[in-house]
């Protein structure tokens, strides 16, 4: 039987998507619940498997994490794109690798839901009530403010959408920022600079690589109102988090709504978990059960056409 490992299941759910027992009679599954402690470790513990199942950018899955597993044919991961995959060693080795259709609007959802907790300070008040104390906060209105996003591609335009139902008004910057979309959208094109300073809330919703990396540096921060919000649900570098840090405990911005880190997950002493003015959630913007069903369920039938000879939706 081929040899399958999911990994970093960190809620031990993959059997609630997906009926691993109707499967056992063909592969031989083992799930990963922890995170490796490091490459080294991985190396160890996935020697024997024939095939990897991987949630994106949970595990990177380097060019000697690969030639070391040389009993590895394929892998499968959540997504049409996972940064942590090295596809040059995949293709070396000829390491089939698939992918999964995934639903954004959830990120969409969860970065309002970031901003929303910012405005209305919800989680300060909710600890407060547990407290016994009432009313101790006092919250912002979001009509007529400005929302600057960085990346208006699927999920920022979808956020740009929403804004406008709250009556905000919206400004967008990216490198490749496509001016047909912010004349559909009503969204005024700006530069970095621009949007940085005059902005009350901005929101990041770009793709990763180095091209954005630490693209919120401490001179941006700098230059940003005293009253102004960040958001973060793209991915963790490319806001530079030691600046982050300075910025959020010197209270040069207002508070900071991030959904994404440099290192996940987050290790417990890590500094912004102890940031009054940071509203912290561990990667939640994809997980919801309708792309956990999407993700396990497609991740083995990408397997199985694998294994058949005809595989389907190839990362190339």
């Amino acid at each position: 039987m081929l040899k399958v490992a999911i990994l970093d299941d960190y809620q031990n759910v993959a059997q609630e998507f997906v009926d691993l027992k109707k499967l056992s009679g063909r592969y031989e599954i083992k799930v990963f619940k922890e995170p490796f402690e490091n490459e080294d470790d991985a190396i160890d513990k996935l020697k024997e498997f024939e095939a990897l199942l991987v949630m994106r950018e949970r595990t990177k899955i380097t060019s000697n994490l690969i030639n070391s597993l040389k009993k590895l044919k394929y892998i499968a991961t959540s997504g049409m794109r996972n940064k942590a995959i090295d596809l040059e060693a995949t293709n070396k080795r000829k390491i089939v690798v698939t992918g999964t259709e995934i639903n954004i609007n959830p990120t969409c959802e969860l970065t309002w839901a970031l901003i929303l907790g910012l405005a209305k300070n919800i989680k300060p008040e909710i600890d407060n009530m547990f407290q016994g104390y009432w009313q101790t906060t006092i919250g912002l209105e979001l009509k007529g403010k400005i929302l600057g996003i960085i990346g208006l591609g699927r999920v920022g335009s979808q956020v740009a959408k929403i804004a406008k139902v709250f009556g905000m008004q919206v400004m967008a910057w990216s490198e490749n920022l496509n001016l047909d979309k912010c004349k559909e959208l009503n969204v005024l094109p700006s530069s970095k600079e621009d949007l940085i300073q005059n902005s009350d809330f901005i929101s990041i919703h770009v793709q990763g690589g180095e091209r954005y990396k630490d693209c919120i540096k401490l001179d941006d921060f700098d230059k940003m109102k005293k009253t102004a919000f960040l958001i973060n649900t793209s991915r963790g570098h490319i806001v530079n988090e030691d600046d982050l840090i300075i910025a959020l405990s010197t209270n040069v911005i207002a508070g900071a709504g991030i959904d994404v880190y440099e290192i996940e997950p987050l290790p417990s002493s890590h500094k912004l978990r102890f940031l009054p003015n940071a509203l912290l959630l561990p990667h939640i913007g994809y997980v919801t059960a309708e792309n956990y069903s999407i993700f396990y369920n497609q991740m083995f039938e990408n397997l199985e056409s694998c294994v058949s000879g005809i595989p389907i939706r190839v990362i190339k």
